[in-house]
């Protein structure tokens, strides 16, 4: 008789179990934080647990969801992620298109398409996961050689096609995070020049807003003598040098003098452009920003900023938990309402404030053994595809988990990202599941060489 397999028999062969714990110990986690910054004294907690009204009890039931969703993914087979793959991201895109439709605004942003029942879903945040299937799809493909611009450029639009949807919705937070494809694509060969001359070109932006524009054009124009001088021996060898080094010089200051102020004043918002001038401890003139409203810009004022308030507030809730933290509940910072969006984007106060320096770090060494597992499970897949996605999911682990830390201390504009399985929210939580069940499911069938 041939032998039969239980549901539980039919998961476990292959699975990584030390992603799926770690997994569950940072839900576990997520929920622990929302409920310290929203129990009340002498309530049922038992009962505002499972009454759906309050937003921890409301995770539990994301949580709940996200677990059927994972043990949906596990006994799914892998070729239907391969199979799929560029159907999905289309898909995703078409989501990313209807919200300007049909989508609703919150909190200024029109990213979110309400499904009933007071819940909503954010397309951007699942074409995440689109975006990482059709990514690895694309570069394991036999006919894709990825030492040719054109196959580069391919892949960067993949990558950023959702990004700039995401710009039009004033979803700037989440647009960033598809940067993060970037870092998978250079371990698959992406020339390391490029990635040189975007670190070159965010480091000029930081440059602009700190420095006197004429200083800066003096220090930029004084760089490239001393290059010419150091290097004017081998001009005679290599007569486009000069050449090169000239243009980049003329690029540079134009960036500088036209570039960085026209996209501050006239492609951001406001307040974006205070959030990012904000963080180089600047302050930015909203009355030469075209977005602004004010109809007498001469009598402008500059409000007082609120993403000071929110940043100085959680630098204060984070600070005040010492070394070893205030303790569970006992947070005065966090409990008394101080920090705005507590529950979400600055979650990791509560963290902080209550375990302190110690739970914080512990707390960030188990988000590290996770990227590090990750990475590991990458390395040791046969498929191009599967190696793609993995490496896909720890970069968008990675780039949300390092932005929203910095962004909640002050060393990063507040630009609305979640932190993975920790912040409140169904989208985020969903896709975070989606991305790692995924890769666990790939990664248990690793010896099949997937395309």
């Amino acid at each position: 008789m041939p032998k039969r397999y239980t549901a539980t028999q039919t998961i476990t062969p292959g699975i990584d179990w030390t992603v799926v714990i770690l997994y569950l110990i940072l839900v576990s986690i997520g929920i622990l934080c929302i409920f310290m910054v929203e129990y009340k004294p002498n309530t049922d907690v038992l009962a505002t647990f499972i009454s759906g009204k309050t937003n921890y009890s409301k995770q539990l039931i994301f949580a709940g969801v996200c677990m059927v969703a994972a043990i949906f993914i596990l006994l799914t087979d892998s070729k239907i992620y391969t199979a799929f793959a560029n159907l999905s991201y289309t898909f995703g895109i078409i989501l990313m298109l209807a919200t300007f439709v049909i989508g609703r605004s919150i909190n200024g942003s029109k990213s979110w398409i309400p499904i009933g029942g007071g819940f909503n879903l954010q397309p951007a945040e699942l074409c995440k996961i689109f975006t990482a299937l059709a990514l690895a799809k694309y570069l394991s493909r036999q006919e894709t050689d990825f030492s040719k611009i054109k196959s580069q450029l391919i892949a960067g639009a993949i990558a950023m096609a959702p990004a700039v949807l995401s710009v039009f919705q004033n979803e700037t937070g989440l647009a960033l995070v598809y940067l993060s494809f970037f870092i998978v694509m250079y371990r698959e060969g992406l020339p390391p020049g490029l990635l040189i001359f975007g670190l070159s070109f965010g480091v000029l932006v930081i440059a602009t807003l700190i420095v006197e524009p004429n200083i800066l054009a003096m220090v930029l124009t004084a760089i490239a003598i001393i290059a010419i001088y150091i290097l004017r021996k081998q001009f005679k060898r290599n007569r486009k040098l000069l050449t090169i080094i000239i243009v980049l010089w003329a690029l540079s200051v134009g960036i500088q003098r036209f570039a960085v102020p026209y996209i501050f004043n006239n492609v951001f918002q406001c307040y974006q452009s205070t959030r990012i001038y904000s963080m180089v401890g600047k302050d930015y003139d909203c009355s030469k920003n075209h977005h602004h409203t004010n109809a007498n810009k001469a009598n402008y004022k500059p409000p007082r900023k609120p993403d000071d308030y929110n940043v100085r507030q959680s630098k204060i809730a984070i600070g005040s938990g010492g070394i070893w933290g205030k303790g569970f509940l006992k947070g005065t910072q966090t409990r008394g309402k101080y920090v705005p969006e507590q529950h979400t984007d600055f979650i990791f106060t509560s963290l902080g404030e209550a375990f302190g320096l110690v739970g914080s770090i512990i707390f960030l060494l188990i988000y590290l053994f996770l990227l590090l597992r990750i990475i590991v499970i990458a390395e040791r897949q046969r498929s191009t595809f599967s190696r793609v996605y993995a490496y896909s999911v720890a970069s968008i682990l990675f780039f949300h988990i390092v932005v929203n830390v910095c962004m909640t201390i002050g060393l990063f504009p507040i630009i609305g990202i979640p932190l993975p399985l920790i912040s409140y929210g169904g989208s985020s939580l969903l896709t975070f599941t989606i991305l790692i069940f995924i890769m666990l499911r790939l990664d248990a069938d690793r010896q099949m060489v997937l395309r």
